[in-house]
């Protein structure tokens, strides 16, 4: 899963760490 934010850009991880459980949420 964290492979896939990687991927996704940093704009994804940035977003990740200012929400984990929506983009915890998206992931799923």
């Amino acid at each position: 899963m964290l492979v896939f934010i990687l991927n996704a850009g940093s704009s994804s991880l940035k977003y990740q760490l200012m929400n984990p459980v929506t983009a915890e949420t998206l992931a799923a």
